[in-house]
């Protein structure tokens, strides 16, 4: 193997970092507001802190459906933007829009009307049930302000603009955190809702978060922008090609999510205090995976670009060096993350014991950290290029297969403790990376959507 092909010039470093750093920035500071807002649920207790986080296993299907269907979209977004093709950049925008509701609909009245049916599935502790119920069914309302602001800022990254949206988030999120402080705890003379109070504080921040882009929008005169008695003006033969690549693109998402949700409960399998430990580790660690985020942002800009443009070799190039590049900046994360497991779980109100089980959650996660942005990786060149089908074989597939199955033998027919599940079931992302970069190398990757799409037309 030559090694120097993933190790792009200086200036390529420069231009990806240009790119994922804001998108990074504003996951960062997501996640550490979402860790404040978990240390205030933990002040709540072990049950509320749980109920949450089994909630939040519901709300992650449908986020991951959703970026689903808006990561395929973004692929088209995109190399219509390198191609300079203004009308179908806004016909791939209006198919974001109107997708999303589809399938947001019925997430939404599933989650409002049997709450407590759905979290059973992730754990039998009935006091974590009707927390997590309480919780769910007031919070889907912030689904659709959700879905459309979502929409909007992949448009944004797909065209490689993302201050805007790094701006937007930042404003939205203390929102998010300064209207759960006032509603849990009750403050300005409200009364003290706890829980409940979470929710509300979320749908808060939600609608702000979803005007503040639809101004942006307009004032900004984006060229994906469009007017609302235009929404469904989309031609027949874009939309069956979009939907052709995005399917197997959700159903990948809606399946990972779905399978990690099962691994939620496998793990839940040793004990309700593994839920609140799996959760701190959960919420801490998103403050480094927002790596993941930035690479993907980067791939968009350095490989969806080039491709619409008719750079193939370039495309190639940059591929190779964005594997290299990814890989270094992990090991770099995995330092401070594997730092982090000896402070951030004293922030929480919670036992000893689950203190314990969060800080080696944690490290475990930064040994292997590397391996996962490898794959993440891998799976962020071959959907630039439309290859949807092999990344649901790669991810979600390999993961009903491989990944589960193991973990589901060990929890129900070992007595391992849940450190042994836990590494058994991760380390399964080694053999994972070989069948990833397997499909790489293949590079059948290297498509221009925009291209097909003015000659079928």
């Amino acid at each position: 193997m030559d090694l120097k092909k993933f190790f792009g010039p200086k200036e390529f470093e420069r231009e990806a970092l240009a790119v994922a750093v804001p998108m990074m920035l504003q996951q960062v500071i997501t996640s550490c507001v979402n860790l404040v807002d978990n240390v205030m649920v933990g002040q709540l207790g072990d049950v509320a802190l749980s109920g949450v986080a089994a909630a939040n296993r519901y709300y992650m299907i449908a986020n991951f459906g959703m970026m689903g269907l808006m990561a395929t979209a973004s692929i088209f977004l995109a190399q219509f933007f390198g191609a300079n093709d203004e009308k179908h950049m806004k016909q791939s925008f209006r198919y974001m829009l109107t997708s999303i509701f589809v399938l947001l609909l019925p997430i939404m009245v599933l989650g409002y009307c049997f709450p407590d049916a759905i979290l059973s599935f992730f754990t039998d502790d009935v006091a974590t049930v009707e927390a997590g119920a309480l919780y769910l069914k007031n919070v889907v309302i912030s689904f659709v302000p959700l879905g459309i602001s979502l929409a909007i800022s992949n448009a944004y990254r797909a065209l490689g603009k993302t201050k805007i949206p790094f701006a937007i988030s930042v404003v939205a999120i203390f929102t998010n955190a300064t209207f759960n402080y006032i509603f849990m705890f009750g403050a300005f003379g409200l009364p003290a809702m706890g829980i409940v109070g979470a929710a509300y504080g979320t749908i808060v921040a939600r609608v702000f978060e979803m005007v503040l882009y639809m101004v942006s929008m307009v004032l900004n005169h984006m060229p994906f922008s469009t007017k609302i008695h235009q929404l469904f003006a989309i031609d027949g033969a874009l939309i069956k090609r979009i939907t052709v690549k995005a399917l197997p693109l959700v159903l990948n998402e809606v399946m990972w999510a779905s399978g990690n949700a099962t691994l939620f409960k496998l793990y839940a399998t040793r004990g309700s205090h593994v839920l609140s430990g799996y959760s701190i580790a959960s919420t801490t660690s998103d403050i480094f995976f927002t790596l993941f985020g930035g690479m993907a942002v980067a791939t968009t800009v350095m490989i969806s670009h080039r491709l619409g443009a008719g750079k193939i070799d370039e495309a190639r190039k940059n591929g190779y060096y964005l594997i290299g590049f990814s890989i270094k900046l992990a090991l770099v994360f995995a330092v401070f993350m594997f730092g982090s497991s000896f402070i951030v779980p004293h922030f929480y109100s919670v036992s000893l014991e689950t203190k314990e089980l969060a800080s080696t959650f944690l490290r475990i996660m930064s040994l292997l950290f590397w391996i996962y942005m490898a794959n993440c990786q891998c799976y962020f060149i071959l959907r630039a290029g439309g290859e949807t089908k092999k990344t649901l074989l790669m991810d979600s597939m390999y993961m009903w297969t491989a990944n589960i199955p193991l973990v589901a033998a060990i929890a129900y027919f070992t007595s391992a403790n849940i450190f042994v599940l836990y590494i058994v079931g991760q380390c399964t992302d080694i053999v994972k990376l070989v069948i990833s970069y397997r499909l790489v190398r293949k590079e059948t990757w290297l498509n221009n959507l925009a291209e097909e799409n003015v000659i079928e037309n």
